[in-house]
């Protein structure tokens, strides 16, 4: 049984000092172990201090944070774009490494999902981006995450792409900005 409708706040948040919230969110939402969840916190926490790094968060009225999105410029030095570059290039789409914000995580509780949570989060961060278009990878498959991409702009870039840590593969995908309404 779903929770009753609360009313959810987005907005900005200094994620760093909520790091533990979120990756509860996000160990619920992807089915996260502890071992995954300490790796992830640490990786948290270097991209936030990256110049350009932007969070905002779902919050319920009694201060819950149920998502959260964060992003920031994309760097061709960072792992990420290091993995998918041989893929985006592969499809002639390499370019989209520049100028472009990626969304770096997106999540939202389960009990929260289908609420339109994650496309206020993905919109309002998009929203406030100097680069004309975003960038993300999400598990290449008929989920309701590549539905809602796909229902903002974004569109397959390269896909299957398979990052070493992984087991299920991921697509790459773009859209320009604004996203999509």
């Amino acid at each position: 049984m779903s929770p009753p409708m609360e009313n959810v706040v987005v907005g900005t948040s200094d994620l760093a000092a909520h790091v533990d919230e979120a990756l509860a969110v996000q160990a619920l939402a992807f089915g996260l172990g502890p071992e995954e969840v300490a790796i992830r916190r640490q990786i948290v926490l270097r991209h936030l201090a990256c110049p350009g790094a932007r969070a905002l968060a779902a919050w319920t009225e009694d201060g819950r944070l149920v998502g959260f999105v964060y992003g920031l410029p994309n760097d061709r030095t960072h792992w990420w774009s290091s993995v998918v570059q041989p893929y985006l290039r592969r499809e002639g789409n390499d370019g989209w490494l520049d100028e472009s914000f990626v969304i770096t995580e997106l999540h939202v509780l389960p009990d929260f999902q289908s609420r339109g949570i994650g496309r206020r989060l993905i919109t309002a961060i998009t929203d406030t981006a100097a680069e004309p278009r975003s960038i993300l990878s999400a598990i290449d498959g008929d989920t309701p995450a590549r539905r809602l991409y796909h229902a903002l702009g974004y569109r397959d870039l390269a896909r299957p792409v398979h990052f070493p840590s992984a087991s299920r593969p991921y697509a790459v995908m773009g859209a320009p900005l604004p996203l999509l309404r």
